[in-house]
């Protein structure tokens, strides 16, 4: 397997992008040790499931994706994700984005509005297989192969087991306290205040402002604030970045810092995650 080799004796995890696929995420890994923090995702997660059994916790229950299951979590909902057992486990994802599910959905199915997946699990070995095609397509280079099969996989998908996204984000004073919350963090990313200075700010108590802001976005405030120093950690080493300086421009205290929320929510470490996107950008850069 090429370069984003995750920390662990036997874990191997490769988290990289096509460019025939433009925007889609896509990650092979065996991992036995790693334990995901709550996170979100921007994208669809289809994670296929080959061997061992992800444990991961979606809604407040726990989830069991086996050999054969496919592991779906929309985008901004809360999950974990961890091995029920010491042999760890092996899976393919594709991560495709809200707006290419949007244009499936519309295509190919009768659901109308924002297109999820209604259960977080599902059994369907074809399916799974159909994953691990777009993964085996995208590693060859072989671009019909890879968008007709990611297509035909969120079809699927989408028939057996979508539906009309429902947003947590419900009207009311305590999503629009959250919201507001949300809002003084991205500003003030690198330097946020303390839980009680942020809901004295907004006119709340502590914990009124965390109850809040755990119902509308599945995350306490600190937690929502890694993930979101993360997301962005991302974009910066997209953009070619060092893993150094965007750990800096985020707020995180220094990179081993970054290292380890980024290798905890994306899989992979920065260094690996930004080798990769630069081999989609430089072709001659790629392993053979």
């Amino acid at each position: 397997m090429a370069a984003g080799v995750a920390a662990g004796p036997a874990e191997r995890a490769r988290h990289w992008r096509y460019e025939e696929l433009p925007g889609v995420d896509l990650l092979r890994a065996r991992y036995i040790n790693k334990t995901f923090l709550r996170h979100t995702h921007e994208n669809f997660v289809i994670a296929a499931i080959t061997d061992g059994v992800e444990i991961f916790q979606h809604h407040g229950r726990d989830q069991y994706a086996g050999p054969g299951a496919l592991a779906l979590v929309n985008p901004d909902t809360a999950h974990t994700g961890r091995a029920q057992g010491p042999e760890g486990w092996r899976y393919g994802a594709v991560y495709p984005t809200p707006g290419l599910v949007a244009e499936i959905a519309a295509e190919t199915t009768s659901i109308r509005g924002t297109p999820g997946f209604t259960s977080p699990v599902l059994d369907d070995p074809y399916g799974a297989r159909v994953v691990h095609q777009v993964l085996r397509a995208a590693e060859e280079g072989n671009a019909l192969a890879a968008d007709t099969l990611l297509r035909v996989a969120v079809t699927r998908l989408l028939r057996l087991n979508g539906g009309t996204s429902v947003s947590r984000q419900a009207g009311g004073a305590g999503a629009r306290v959250a919201a507001q919350a949300r809002a003084v963090l991205q500003e003030r990313m690198t330097r946020p205040p303390s839980l009680e200075r942020l809901a004295t700010g907004l006119g709340t108590s502590p914990f009124a402002l965390l109850r809040a802001f755990r119902d509308t976005y599945g995350l306490p405030p600190h937690a929502w604030l890694t993930d979101a120093r993360v997301r962005r950690a991302r974009g910066l080493l997209d953009a070619g970045t060092s893993p150094a300086e965007a750990a800096m421009a985020v707020g995180f205290t220094d990179q081993p810092h970054l290292n380890r929320h980024f290798s905890r929510i994306v899989g992979v470490p920065p260094g690996a995650y930004q080798r990769e996107r630069k081999n989609v950008q430089d072709p001659s850069a790629r392993p053979v």
